[in-house]
């Protein structure tokens, strides 16, 4: 037995020994990064003091610092950035929903501005800006070489105002000019409405009425449908959604899950990670969902998407999502500025991490481009539009009661209106179909 304790004994010795062997240079290399640092700092403040003191017109030196700290974090991904105490005003008000500007959500790639997405009922949306679009030019100034702040501010101005934007779009040969006025932008972070039986939930951001302005529409809806009973369900529409604010998308998730995991962010550090879970309550009571994404859905939108999709909660329809699965986290500095850092990735309950991919669509179906149909066309559908029960003198059915006729006149009608929907807007008409058939092949409660 004291030959074990001993070569115990001397394992934990060698061990010790091999350790403080390796502290000395450890030591030495930790000392060597921390003066790197310092003789860089230098090289900073002797660059900064040749700026200030030859460069040919006098410059502000806070111009100066805030460029270097913005620069420093733009270096680092497309979402961390410098935000200066006016910006920083800006973003907490965009978080409440009403701001000025034209109304759409951007990011940089290769150089160029490019749209993540318009907001609806915003002059960027009336203009005809769709998600994907490039803005190479503001106002005829080129946009390439600037930094995403510097051509937003580009694209600031006063409400009323004009701008010319140009842009460049697949599938069109050459770039094109936009103009927009300018005007306030009133965020309806939630608009309901019934689309047949079904009740349509388009949700535009997540900001601070999310979760409130579905919970309180979600029940207005269900109310003019004469009750759950009569719904066949819901269609989540997060189509050109560009996120906000994380835990509003957790709530959103949370209000048609009853358990299990909603998002989980991780960190550089394991420690630092967390886990979101759903909370018993389920506002649609059961009912199937679809959720419409596209090009233009990204961040909380794509968790909202992924979650109930993993739950096999909602049949997700439509094209692949954005792709930006990173959290960040802005953090207030001295002087009322802030930085947004990016501080996580968030993964879906299956664990899968949507950065760079995008939420798959469980169903493809893109959205066609509506042609413009001439006068000469709509005059000639109209001439074959006419049935027996238009002709002069036509026999009346006497198989069918009033009520049985009146019945499958209302049946025509939805079926009327579900075309027209398909011509106005193919990607929500394709997902109150799948409603249907999803509603037809629940059993019946009788």
């Amino acid at each position: 037995m004291k030959k074990v304790v001993m070569a115990a004994m001397g394992g934990t010795l060698a061990g010790i020994v091999a350790t403080t062997q390796f502290v000395g240079p450890l030591v030495a290399q930790e000392s060597a990064r921390t003066t790197n640092v310092y003789e860089q700092l230098d090289l900073f403040g002797d660059i900064f003091e040749r700026i200030r003191a030859q460069y040919v017109e006098e410059v502000d030196a806070g111009d100066l610092i805030e460029a270097a700290i913005d620069g420093m974090l733009t270096s680092l991904d497309p979402h961390s950035s410098y935000l200066s105490p006016d910006d920083a005003a800006d973003m907490r008000v965009q978080t409440r929903g009403e701001f000025g500007g034209l109304g759409i959500e951007v990011t940089q790639e290769e150089g160029f501005v490019k749209v993540v997405s318009p907001i609806d009922g915003t002059p960027a949306d009336d203009a005809g800006i769709e998600a994907g679009d490039f803005i190479t030019h503001v106002d005829g100034a080129s946009v390439l070489g600037l930094t995403l702040d510097e051509a937003v501010d580009m694209m600031r101005g006063p409400v009323g105002s004009e701008i010319i934007i140009t842009v460049v779009r697949e599938g069109e040969a050459d770039p094109f000019d936009v103009s927009i006025i300018r005007d306030t932008i009133k965020l309806t972070a939630v608009r309901t409405r019934l689309q047949g039986d079904a009740v349509v939930l388009r949700v535009t951001t997540f900001n601070d009425q999310t979760y409130i302005n579905l919970e309180e529409g979600l029940a207005e809806q269900i109310e003019a449908a004469g009750g759950i009973d009569n719904v066949e369900g819901i269609v989540l529409d997060l189509r050109n959604n560009p996120g906000g604010l994380l835990n509003q998308a957790i709530r959103v998730s949370d209000a048609f899950l009853e358990k299990g995991e909603i998002v989980s962010t991780r960190g550089r550090n394991p420690e630092d990670g967390d886990r979101f879970n759903a909370t018993p309550g389920d506002l649609a009571q059961g009912k199937p969902i679809v959720v419409l994404i596209n090009g233009g859905s990204a961040s909380a939108s794509e968790i909202v998407a992924g979650a109930l999709q993993d739950h096999r909660r909602a049949i997700v329809v439509g094209t692949k999502s954005f792709g930006k699965g990173s959290v960040q986290t802005v953090m207030p500095l001295r002087g009322d500025g802030a930085m947004r850092l990016t501080t996580a990735r968030y993964y879906t309950p299956s664990g899968r991490s949507i950065q760079a991919l995008g939420v798959s669509p469980d169903i493809v179906v893109a959205q066609p481009r509506r042609a413009e149909a001439s006068a000469e066309d709509e005059e000639e559908s109209n001439v074959f539009s006419r049935s027996e029960a238009d002709l002069r003198g036509s026999l009346d059915n006497d198989s069918l009661s009033e009520d049985e006729v009146q019945q499958i006149e209302a049946d025509r009608a939805k079926a009327e209106a579900a075309a027209a929907l398909r011509e106005e807007d193919y990607q929500l008409a394709y997902a109150i179909d799948i409603l249907k058939g999803l509603t037809a092949l629940q059993p019946s409660k009788d």
